[in-house]
């Protein structure tokens, strides 16, 4: 589970010293001083208990004024930093009592989701009694990242982030799933980032079967070449092609194979998916059986298993 982190720091600082010191040193969770440098600052900004309630409203008073300037405001996530190799962001966490939660439901809260995190976060109760999770480990570099691959999770616990509970939850090692605190609580993340982040892989799982059983973190160019192929382009197609055979990225390479297949008719996408098994990828490879086997009960007919 998430490391807890125990630090006994009286002091109190404000956002802006807080965001000075991490822009001053930055956060590298592989560098135990740099973590706990950082620690040390989350811990003294949770200290100061009215800096996040002032700077709601301060936001709140201005809205009219600054309408869209603020857009990484969200009704869950606040950003206290712009996005950069090191960040600062505050999580509203919701109970069963809150009307929002009641209106919009427990996914768009990301609640019972089990899934890992391909970056590593420093998080800090700050408020309320804290959400609850179920805790997990994971073995990420003995994954291939198929759906329905074999996870080998280990269960940990279930507890809560309560407030003034420091953890740092390690990228591709801790797994949970969250659930609704008891009352409305909020949580300070300092969030680390990397240029490689985006091509490393953040799973969601089935814990009842302890598989895999998605990626959650597609990324817009698997989004634009799936478009691109779709509207007909040749280049693009010609692009799906050799991405799809020589892509460093499996995910990239599932995706290049996806938008291709999708330019074709049953017949032809199941010729194409066998090549897809062959492809040399053992997570492109178990992917295409289980398109070949959607295809085979959409056409039994057509396609008949072999």
């Amino acid at each position: 589970m998430p490391r807890q982190i125990s630090l006994a720091e009286p002091a109190a600082c404000s956002l802006a010293e807080c965001l000075a010191a991490l822009g001053e040193s930055g956060f590298d969770p592989a560098d135990e001083d740099s973590l706990m440098h950082a620690a040390s600052w989350l811990r003294r900004l949770g200290n100061d208990r009215a800096f996040l309630g002032d700077l709601l409203l301060e936001r709140l008073a201005r809205s009219h004024r600054d309408a869209g300037q603020e857009s990484a405001y969200g009704p869950q996530v606040v950003m206290l930093s712009p996005p950069g190799p090191v960040f600062l962001r505050a999580n509203i966490w919701p109970s069963r009592a809150e009307r929002c939660l009641r209106a919009s439901g427990g996914e768009s809260f990301v609640y019972e989701l089990p899934h890992d995190h391909n970056f590593d976060f420093l998080t800090l109760g700050y408020f309320g009694p804290g959400y609850w999770s179920d805790y997990w480990e994971e073995d990420y570099v003995a994954l291939d990242g198929w759906r329905g691959e074999p996870a080998g999770l280990r269960y940990v616990e279930r507890s809560r982030l309560h407030e003034g509970r420091l953890l740092h939850y390690r990228a591709h090692r801790d797994v949970h799933s969250q659930h609704p605190p008891d009352a409305l609580s909020v949580s300070l993340n300092v969030m680390h980032a990397s240029a490689a982040q985006g091509w490393l892989d953040q799973y969601r799982f089935d814990v009842e079967t302890g598989t895999i059983a998605g990626i959650l973190n597609e990324g817009s160019s698997e989004a634009f070449l799936r478009i691109g192929v779709g509207l007909g382009s040749d280049e693009a197609l010609t692009l799906a092609e050799s991405f799809a055979r020589s892509h460093p990225s499996d995910r990239m390479r599932l995706a290049a194979w996806d938008a291709w297949a999708g330019a074709l008719d049953a017949e032809a996408r199941d010729d194409l998916w066998r090549q897809a098994e062959l492809s040399g990828s053992r997570m492109v490879a178990m992917e295409a059986r289980a398109r070949r086997e959607e295809l085979e009960m959409a056409f039994p007919s057509r396609h008949p298993s072999s």
